[in-house]
């Protein structure tokens, strides 16, 4: 398998990648029923995000060969920080190697809802989900007209080619390709986009600008070129974008280039294997987020406890967008997280009563009564028996004993939405 990438790195193509399809909300949430009975009654407060585009929006890194290994890329940071604002979900549907034509294809069979093939979106694609995504393009149809926002990036595979030659290329021969690659993108992401308008009237959509991935020291001789390229091919996707944006209907740019620009050795993996292979590195997938959310939300956001942090520090809870400070330490336990109750009561604002002698807590919240008893395998919700996974316990902090719930159950009984990202190292509450 290795051999065959090494081929298609050397024909050209930018992209491929095993690993499993990307239309769940990513690592570490809380399991599908879980999620469901979160979300139930409560679909109109949800923030739906649709990325579409190429192995960036897939999140590829080069030697992601384990089809395990789940992506962290820019789409699963946006997701994040649709957490701190509310409710999200996110559907990703980047695919390896995709072209501006390829985009235009596809979301031309999105728009009409009609399954396609492979090679009905572009010939030779090199991910080995190509035909799930061709499959799945009358679901993909419908969570695109319910999206709130849509995201793409798109363009490397069409320039990849010249990033290479761009060393052995006259003047002349470098901008005429140049001129011919511009009108092609311009002309296919403005369809692309139509298409994706005619599916969703209202949806902010966000193309994020064709970066040069290149650090000056790797190509020193064509380094000026690459970067007026890329400035050229900002302003193809600015005019692109302000041809169709609306007051209620925005299409913006995410300008990613200029974040690149002179710090690209460190936003970007460079492999030589008979051709280069530009992607992000981590550093350049939180920039590329970066750029997404601020455009968007107006800021990025960050914990105060992540996976970088040392081990020993508590996971950080944020509820309804704030980030919970307390003495009282969130626990991690057999694979679930669990919160003093007092600091989930104060969080959201729910009322709550502890009964010594029954050692269970009722907690009201919303119009819901959630009884959990210390050690039981089940909660009461309105007075009906849940099955939960693990039990509350107690934990002694100083000379007091505290009540430590599930988020889970709390999520099931109480009607929250709850994710955990392992890489902030973040619970994120939402009721």
């Amino acid at each position: 398998m290795l051999s065959a990438w090494k081929k298609m790195y050397a024909a050209g193509t930018s992209s491929l990648l095993l690993f499993t399809l990307l239309i769940s909300a990513g690592a570490g949430s809380a399991s599908a029923a879980e999620a469901a009975a979160a979300i139930q009654g409560s679909e109109q407060d949800v923030f739906r995000i649709v990325a579409l585009g190429d192995s960036i929006t897939a999140g590829y890194e080069p030697g992601m060969t384990d089809p395990n290994v789940k992506p962290y890329g820019y789409a699963e940071r946006l997701l994040e920080q649709g957490w701190y604002h509310g409710r999200s979900v996110l559907s990703n549907y980047g695919i390896l190697g995709l072209t501006t034509t390829g985009l235009l294809n596809y979301t031309a069979a999105i728009k009409d809802g009609a399954v396609t093939t492979a090679d009905g979106i572009q010939a030779g694609l090199p991910d080995p989900r190509i035909n799930q995504f061709a499959a799945l393009t009358p679901q993909i149809k419908t969570e695109l007209g319910e999206a709130d926002l849509v995201t793409l990036t798109i363009g490397g595979n069409d320039v990849s080619s010249l990033l290479v030659t761009a060393k052995d290329l006259t003047e002349e021969a470098f901008k005429a390709q140049l001129d011919q690659l511009l009108a092609s993108y311009s002309s296919n992401v403005k369809v692309a986009l139509e298409n994706i308008r005619a599916v969703n009237a209202k949806a902010t959509i966000m193309l994020a600008d064709q970066y040069q991935p290149a650090p000056k020291i790797a190509v020193s001789s064509s380094y000026l070129k690459l970067m007026s390229a890329a400035q050229q091919f900002t302003k193809a996707a600015e005019n692109v974008a302000a041809s169709l944006n609306q007051p209620d209907a925005p299409v913006k740019v995410a300008h990613v280039a200029e974040a690149f620009a002179g710090v690209e050795a460190s936003r970007t993996h460079i492999i030589s294997a008979g051709a280069a292979d530009f992607h992000p590195t981590q550093l350049g997938y939180e920039t590329i987020a970066r750029v997404f959310a601020e455009t968007y939300w107006g800021e990025y956001r960050v914990p105060s406890v992540s996976a970088w942090t040392a081990a020993s520090a508590p996971m950080s809870i944020v509820v309804k967008g704030v980030e919970v400070n307390t003495p009282n330490k969130p626990v991690l336990k057999n694979g679930q997280n669990f919160l003093a109750l007092k600091d989930i009561l104060n969080a959201v604002g729910a009322t709550g009563k502890w009964d010594n002698k029954t050692q269970s807590a009722a907690i009201v919240y919303g119009g819901r009564t959630v009884v959990i008893t210390i050690g039981s395998q089940t909660i009461k919700v309105n007075g009906a028996a849940v099955a939960i996974d693990t039990p509350a316990f107690l934990q002694k902090i100083g000379n007091e004993d505290k009540t430590y719930l599930p988020l889970a159950a709390l999520a099931t009984g109480l009607g929250f939405d709850v994710n955990y990202s392992s890489k902030l190292r973040t619970a994120f509450i939402n009721p």
